[in-house]
């Protein structure tokens, strides 16, 4: 069985505005402060945390990032155990199926019935051991069944800012588990699923938890390289094709102006829209390892440990009559009298002032300083 692991790590950082930017995106900070191990007192970022726990089950020359072709010298300088040859730059941002697609594009190269493990740079897992087991299961899965398989998040709770699958109770396969311990190896239900959720609201959220047939959407798959390539053949057949221009010129002198060619014609759409939601092939592990899409301020807050009176501070600040805020500067210090629910970033970048569940919208602020050509500010 020929595993290997795809980190994406395309994105620029528009949700952490401003902390995170374009010349620095978040998955190449500590943006928690606690996502890596503190080694030396020194902290992992993001991506380098994501590269720690997949090393712990896949070699590190089986490992490959896709990011934008900007970053590609800070990959290297963050992870330099991996092969130079493993980060795969992307002239533009097209979203995760051509990410994906362009992947496997590589990978087949290796062998076209390679498993592979995709996940997201900027996810924070707390127990590795149970994410290695897990995956390892899955991999075995596709390996002997093909389908793809995305890894469920049992839910804690009725989240809005997650999407959720609903999967088959009656529909399943077992497989053994892969166990990276010395743990007796147990049988592992993979089920089929019957359908993707967008983000629901609350009310719709409480209803998923009740019905029990619920898991949140982490955003990791795991498929065979064959299995993928013919699902976007299937859905979405003007990036296969958009794929199959882009090999032939694989290791050619004229790849990097045929892929830039390429990629500026194509239309940006997620994993999830174009095949996921439309094959049949899918199944899901429910996982029960601590996990956290830290996809906006609101979530780094509800990480932090919280003082008596709920607020979460990070470098100098000064609170009164003041609760359940978050408070992060980098070098001034912060004054905050007789406010609540706010989430305050303050850095040499920029000031935001966010009310706590609003923090989505920060991508907004973003879209405003690129219109206004401030992009000193980005």
């Amino acid at each position: 069985m020929s595993n290997y692991a795809v980190i994406m790590a395309g994105g620029v950082g528009q949700r952490f505005w401003p902390k995170g930017s374009t010349k620095i995106p978040k998955q190449f900070l500590d943006i928690t402060e606690s996502s890596g191990r503190r080694t030396k007192s020194k902290t992992e970022s993001m991506i380098q945390s994501t590269f720690s726990r997949l090393t712990e089950f896949i070699h590190p020359t089986k490992i490959f990032v896709v990011t934008n072709i900007n970053y590609k010298t800070i990959v290297k300088k963050q992870i330099p155990n991996i092969p130079e040859d493993n980060i795969i730059g992307e002239p533009f941002g097209r979203n995760t199926a051509p990410c994906i697609g362009l992947t496997c594009v590589f990978l087949k190269q290796f062998n076209q019935k390679a498993n592979v493990l995709v996940v997201p740079s900027d996810h924070i897992i707390k127990n590795t051991n149970e994410f290695a087991r897990v995956a390892k299961t899955g991999l075995k899965f596709t390996n002997e069944h093909g389908g793809i398989v995305t890894l469920g998040i049992n839910p804690t709770r009725p989240e809005t800012g997650y999407g959720y699958i609903q999967y088959d109770t009656e529909d399943h396969i077992d497989i053994l588990s892969q166990s990276i311990t010395k743990e007796k190896l147990k049988p592992e239900r993979i089920y089929k699923v019957k359908t993707f959720a967008e983000k629901p609201n609350t009310e719709l959220a409480k209803a998923f938890i009740e019905s029990g047939d619920f898991l949140w959407n982490s955003g990791m798959f795991i498929f065979r390289v064959d299995t993928m390539l013919e699902e976007l053949e299937k859905f979405l057949p003007d990036i296969y094709l958009a794929l199959t221009k882009i090999e032939k010129n694989l290791f050619t002198s004229v790849f990097k102006k045929v892929l830039e060619d390429v990629y500026s014609k194509l239309k940006g759409i997620s994993i999830d829209y174009g095949v996921m939601e439309k094959s049949e092939r899918v199944y899901t592990i429910r996982s029960h390892f601590d996990w956290s899409d830290v996809g906006c301020w609101d979530e780094i807050y509800n990480l932090k440990k919280k003082d008596t009176k709920g607020n979460v501070t990070q470098g100098m600040a000064v609170l009164i009559n003041s609760k359940n805020c978050l408070v992060i500067n980098d070098q001034r210090i912060s004054a905050l009298i007789g406010v609540e629910d706010l989430l305050v970033i303050d850095t040499d970048n920029g000031l935001l002032v966010c009310k706590k569940g609003e923090s989505q919208k920060v991508k907004e602020v973003v879209d405003y300083l690129r219109r206004k050509g401030l992009d000193q500010y980005l």
